[in-house]
């Protein structure tokens, strides 16, 4: 099932081309914010789902270019992101220290929704396409060997990085956290729907461009080994995200106009547009093109405030 809001937060399930509005069913759950809704379904799905179906018989039908879908989970208690998750298509040795940071909840948009580069002294501005597992009940120290019984979902989501803001050794709060930079959805797929989500290929275009082409089955820790990491670190709740991780080759700088499109397997695609009122500009290629081409660090900023001087050190 393909689970979203719609419009003002409505609840809905696509159905093909067209939105079903089953908000009906969710008229009793005690909200101050939609994912109070969002979460409530998720943490009582076995009472819910077989609401949800039954509404899809008689619940009005809206072909969906006349709504707005907005974030599927529009503001989760927790937001985990796994660090350097990949192994870069099996180019690491071995795999990298597990590690995870979180992102602000605030930090959330959804389809058709804009990234904002802000006016930060960042080296560049990048966007992570990632698989994001949303959690289906309480998870606290959970066995790896048990994980995929807290799965509730999945859906798309991208990682908006700016890096480099000084100081270097002290910033990365800074550095993903900013508002905008977690754009999700357009909807959730349930788990049975994806029977093997540790096999699903990654891709992102910008401007129509393939940029990221990569397949889940690289990551260094499974999603398993993810979800037992970090819910021994904090527990998790219903309507929680943990984003798996991305691989770097294809990453590069994302600027004023672009526009980002991110699909994971069957999960549709993300559509998002970037905008920067500073017109910031930097070389259109990725990581990996600059390995190829035997440069180090990530593309130099080329024009625009904080662009170096002709002849300084990015």
């Amino acid at each position: 099932m393909k689970i979203l809001f719609f419009d003002d937060f409505r609840l809905g399930v696509l159905v093909d081309d067209h939105v079903i509005d089953v908000s009906e069913v969710a008229e009793g759950i005690p909200h101050a914010h939609p994912q109070d809704i969002m979460n409530q379904v998720i943490a009582d799905w076995g009472t819910y789902r077989g609401l949800i179906e039954a509404e899809l018989t008689h619940g009005r039908a809206i072909p969906l270019q006349q709504v707005r879908v907005r974030p599927p989970l529009p503001r989760p208690t927790n937001i985990d992101c796994m660090a350097r998750n990949y192994m870069e298509n099996g180019t690491l040795p071995e795999r990298p220290p597990i590690n995870a940071f979180t992102k602000t909840p605030n930090s959330v948009i959804g389809q058709g929704d804009t990234m904002i580069l802000p006016d930060v002294a960042a080296t560049v501005f990048e966007a992570e396409p990632e698989l994001a597992v949303v959690i289906g009940r309480y998870a606290d120290n959970v066995p790896a060997d048990e994980a995929m019984d807290y799965v509730f979902g999945y859906t798309n989501l991208i990682d908006g990085s700016a890096r480099g803001i000084p100081p270097r050794q002290n910033a990365f709060y800074q550095m993903k956290s900013r508002g905008t930079f977690c754009p999700i959805g357009p909807y959730i797929m349930t788990a049975d729907e994806i029977p093997d989500p540790q096999n699903l290929p990654v891709r992102l275009w910008n401007n129509g461009s393939l940029m990221h082409d990569f397949n889940t089955n690289d990551m260094a820790y499974s999603i398993v080994e993810s979800i037992a990491f970090i819910s021994s670190v904090h527990p998790l709740e219903p309507g929680d995200i943990i984003a798996t991780g991305t691989n770097h080759r294809g990453l590069h700088a994302v600027m004023d106009g672009d526009v980002l499109e991110l699909e994971v397997g069957p999960l549709s695609r993300l559509r998002v547009d970037i905008r920067d009122e500073l017109g910031r500009t930097w070389p259109r290629e990725t990581r990996l093109d600059r390995a190829e081409a035997g440069l180090e660090g990530v593309s130099p900023q080329l024009t625009g405030k904080y662009a170096p001087a002709p002849g300084a050190e990015a």
